[in-house]
C-alpha cells in the first residue's frame, strides 16, 4: 500500500459538513493508499506537521483553505526531499482549488484529485517566504486576513464583503516605488500590487487568460487607482477583461522582480490569504520549481505547458 497523510484544518468552512471521516479512508484505500489524518490545532501547525512527515510518504493532502495549503507548501519547500501535495479545498474561498476545477463536494473533489497527475508547479517567493498563488498589497486587501474568523465561519464568503464595507470610508493610499524587472529599472506611483501565479484570485476567475503553472514565470500587475470610483470601475473591468489590457494596470510576466517603496506601506502584504509581516521597504520576488502537486485532469491543458 502507498502512504497518504491528510493534514486537515478543523476550522475550515466545509469541515463541519463532514459527518463520517471513514469515507476518506475508504476512498483512498480504493486508490491504494493507507491513510492517516492529522488535525491542525493552531496557525503554523500544518507547516510543522509536513516537515516531520516520513520521507516514504507518497502523498500529502491539504484539507483546508488556501492558507492551509500555503503552510503545507511552505513546510514542504523546507524539506530536503519534497513530497507530492494535493489541494483538497475545504475553506471559504479556495482560489487554488477553483483554478484546478475542484468545485464539487469534498469527496467528489478527492476522487477527481486521485484520478489526476503529479505535475511540477511554480512556487513563488517573496524574499525567502514561499507562496502558492498570490502576494498582494493595497487598501482593503487586508480583509483577506483581517476579517474575523467568527464572521467567516458564520457567513462564508459574504464575511469578506461585510468587513470590506466597513473599510470604504478609508481613503486609497498611493505609493511611489522603484522597481527592477528583467534587469531594467523603473519608477512609478501605484496603489495596488499583485504578484501571482494563478488565473483565479480573490474569488474572481479568469483574471488572466493564459497563466501557465509550470513556465517558471509569474504575473505582475501594478494598479494606478486614485479614487474609489476608479477602484469599482477596475473591479468591473477585471471581471470582463484580461488584466493586462486594463489601461490603469501595468503588467509584466517575469521570473524576477525587486520593489522598493519610497514610503512605508500602510498595510502588510497578503500572501495566499494570510498576512506577511515585514518592516522592510524592499522586497524581492523569484520562482522555484522543485515540488510536485497532484492536480486533476480538468483544466490541465490550459494550466500547464507540459
Amino acid at each position: 500500500m502507498k502512504k497518504c497523510v491528510i493534514i486537515m484544518n478543523p476550522e475550515s468552512g466545509k469541515k463541519k459538513k463532514i459527518k463520517n471521516y471513514k469515507d476518506f479512508y475508504d476512498i483512498l484505500r480504493k486508490y491504494g493508499y493507507d491513510t492517516d489524518i492529522i488535525f491542525t490545532k493552531a496557525r503554523g501547525d500544518a507547516r510543522n506537521i509536513i516537515q516531520a512527515i516520513d520521507d516514504n510518504t507518497d502523498l500529502v493532502i491539504s484539507g483546508g483553505g488556501d492558507g492551509t495549503l500555503n503552510e503545507i507548501v511552505s513546510g514542504n519547500m523546507m524539506r530536503k526531499k519534497k513530497l507530492v501535495i494535493a489541494p483538497l479545498p475545504m475553506g471559504s474561498t479556495n482560489d487554488v482549488g477553483h483554478m484546478y476545477g475542484l468545485n464539487r463536494t469534498v469527496f467528489q473533489n478527492l476522487e477527481i484529485l486521485l484520478q489526476g497527475k503529479a505535475k511540477k508547479v511554480d512556487i513563488c517567493y517573496i524574499d525567502e517566504t514561499p507562496f502558492v498563488y498570490v502576494a498582494c498589497l493595497g487598501d482593503y486587501i487586508d480583509m483577506a486576513y483581517a476579517t474575523p474568523r467568527s464572521l467567516k465561519k458564520r457567513y462564508g464568503k459574504i464575511a469578506y464583503i461585510i468587513y470590506g464595507l466597513k473599510q470604504l470610508k478609508n481613503k486609497i493610499h498611493r505609493y511611489e516605488i522603484k522597481y527592477t524587472i528583467d534587469g531594467k529599472e523603473h519608477r512609478g506611483t501605484y496603489s495596488f500590487f499583485f504578484i501571482s501565479n494563478s488565473s483565479h484570485i480573490a474569488g474572481q476567475p479568469d483574471v488572466y487568460y493564459d497563466v501557465k503553472l509550470d513556465d517558471k514565470m509569474f504575473e505582475v500587475a501594478f494598479a494606478n487607482i486614485k479614487t474609489k470610483s476608479d477602484m469599482l470601475k477596475m473591479i468591473v473591468q477585471i471581471s470582463t477583461m484580461d488584466v493586462k489590457n486594463i489601461p490603469k494596470i501595468k503588467y509584466y510576466r517575469t521570473d524576477n522582480l525587486e520593489i522598493e517603496f519610497l514610503d512605508s506601506p500602510k498595510t502588510s502584504w497578503c500572501i495566499d490569504g494570510e498576512e506577511y509581516k515585514s518592516t522592510s521597504t524592499k522586497f524581492s520576488f523569484k520562482v522555484d520549481q522543485s515540488m510536485k502537486m497532484l492536480v486533476p485532469k480538468e483544466n490541465m491543458k490550459d494550466l500547464f505547458d507540459e
